[in-house]
């Protein structure tokens, strides 16, 4: 569809959100926070405002795990079949408005289009992929002794907060929620305040869908009200949060006193290393896309460059040529690349990197500015940037700025490679560029990081784990490793013949 077309159909989708607030969904019923209080959500776009939210607090979150709690022990028992069922028309629901949810969040949080419209099906895939799962969630191992067989099961842990972040909020709440509800989980949901909508038609295909009330709850509101109230809340067993690592941090005190199982994917600071025997073509493309799609903000964005010092100065030539080259523009025209930033507060902490920058002394060599031209001053945009002649001790080298830049640092050899690549506080994910599968084999295995691509950028495989090291987190998605969170696993151990049970005292 044309730019033209994409602003119409988002128009009249946004209209039931004029006057009309995003309710709660606790126990099957749409409810106004208890309090009555709502809050804004704007657009990045022009920071106009789309609607209001019901803003639940700590009584919402109370009638929420309630609600989890009562509807557990049926959902638990439920054939899991009957859970794949269930979970699959959540899917098809997926497809069938995969359209509006891309539309709405693109206009939500200002991703492009390009990306979003794949953000949606994904979600679909997520559902589907677990779905599958369900009937073999409890599925255990026998395990053979002397004269005993011992028999594992799984069992799901009960009801589970779930706490989303505003980048690529709809995927990733499905990346969450999917695997909880096919372990046999109820779920209270608390979304990211800066992007309540799409979670808000989740939870409206899965009613359509014929989920079990109180299976799964809805809550928007602020962190340190609805979300402190979440990570305390005895009925909650665990806590699954994507964001960044300061705020982990807090959940994981919160929860101490109620002993919360967490799961955290957290921060990032990825290196992409680029070898002198690489592709340097394809590792600029690959190391381009990873930082500059989805504006930069996404967890496993490469936003660090290691180039061999012999082919840095042509690395970074072709980067800051790719870099200038990206189309800006509002994300609901197809050709856009990067949009705005998610909020005005955001921007505006990525936009101090680039005074940062200049004071450490680096060379912007693409980028460094608040994009105002047109009608762009209105939003949160700002240019695809490149900083050169960066050191390890710098700032704009050790922090993440969740945004499209990226900082480039030539290294000697490989040992200082590896050295640089492991020497900050994040270990989410790594990208290795080299024509030596050997190098590749011995360096993957000493990087420091949950994920590593070689000779590629991030491409996601359902099976496999996804998580981090240090401060990126807690834990693994995906496979069978999500239920490793969701579920707790017993053993049942049977004598199999008749042996001597001690006698105390005699």
């Amino acid at each position: 569809m044309s730019f033209t077309e994409n602003l119409g159909k988002a128009e009249t989708l946004l209209a039931r959100y004029d006057g009309a607030p995003i309710l709660n969904h606790i126990g099957g019923e749409d409810r106004a926070a208890a309090s009555g209080a709502t809050f804004e959500t704007i657009s990045p776009i022009d920071l106009s405002v789309i609607g209001t939210a019901a803003r639940g607090d700590a009584t919402d979150i109370d009638a929420a795990a309630k609600a989890a709690h009562d509807a557990f022990p049926a959902w638990r028992d439920m054939d899991g079949a009957k859970r794949r069922a269930i979970l699959h028309k959540i899917a098809d629901g997926i497809v069938a408005r995969a359209e509006e949810i891309a539309l709405l969040e693109c206009v939500d949080t200002g991703q492009a289009l390009r990306f979003m419209s794949k953000a949606a099906l994904r979600g679909a895939e997520n559902f589907r992929f677990f779905a599958d799962k369900a009937p073999y969630a409890r599925d255990g191992q026998s395990l053979f002794a002397n004269n005993q067989m011992n028999v594992t099961s799984r069992r799901p842990i009960g009801p589970v907060g779930v706490i989303t972040p505003w980048n690529t909020p709809f995927m990733l709440s499905t990346w969450k929620i999917a695997p909880a509800l096919a372990a046999g989980c109820t779920v209270v949901h608390k979304p990211a305040e800066l992007s309540p909508v799409t979670a808000r038609i989740l939870m409206e295909i899965a009613a359509e869908a014929g989920l079990p009330p109180g299976v799964w709850n809805l809550v928007n509101g602020l962190g340190e009200e609805a979300g402190r109230t979440l990570t305390e809340h005895p009925m909650i067993k665990a806590i699954a949060f994507v964001g960044e690592s300061a705020t982990g941090k807090l959940i994981m005190k919160q929860g101490a006193d109620t002993l919360k199982r967490v799961h955290f994917e957290l921060g990032g600071k990825n290196p992409v290393v680029v070898f002198a025997d690489a592709d340097l073509e394809r590792a600029a493309d690959a190391a381009a896309f990873m930082i500059y799609s989805l504006n930069g903000e996404r967890c496993t964005s490469s936003s660090r460059v290691l180039v061999e010092a012999s082919v840095h100065d042509d690395f970074t030539a072709i980067l800051a040529d790719k870099a200038k080259r990206l189309k800006i523009g509002h994300p609901l025209d197809p050709d856009t690349v990067v949009g705005p930033l998610i909020h005005p507060e955001h921007e505006a902490k990525v936009l101090s990197y680039f005074d940062i920058a200049r004071d450490e002394g680096v060379t912007i060599a693409a980028g460094g500015e608040k994009v105002t031209a047109g009608d762009f001053g209105a939003g949160c945009y700002v240019a695809p940037t490149l900083f050169t002649g960066a050191r390890q001790s710098m700032r704009i080298a050790q922090e993440e700025i969740f945004g499209p830049v990226l900082t480039a640092i030539p290294f000697a050899d490989e040992e200082e490679a590896l050295s640089l690549a492991n020497d900050v506080a994040y270990g989410l994910a790594g990208y290795l560029w080299t024509g030596d599968v050997t190098r590749a084999m011995r360096f993957s295995d000493n990087m420091d990081a949950g994920m590593i691509w070689v000779n590629s950028e991030n491409v996601r495989h359902l099976p496999t784990p996804f998580g981090g090291t240090k401060e990126s987190g807690i834990g693994r998605d995906g496979g069978d490793w999500s239920f490793d969170f969701y579920m707790e696993t017993r053993n049942v151990a049977f004598a199999t013949a008749p042996r001597a049970v001690p006698k105390l005292g005699l």
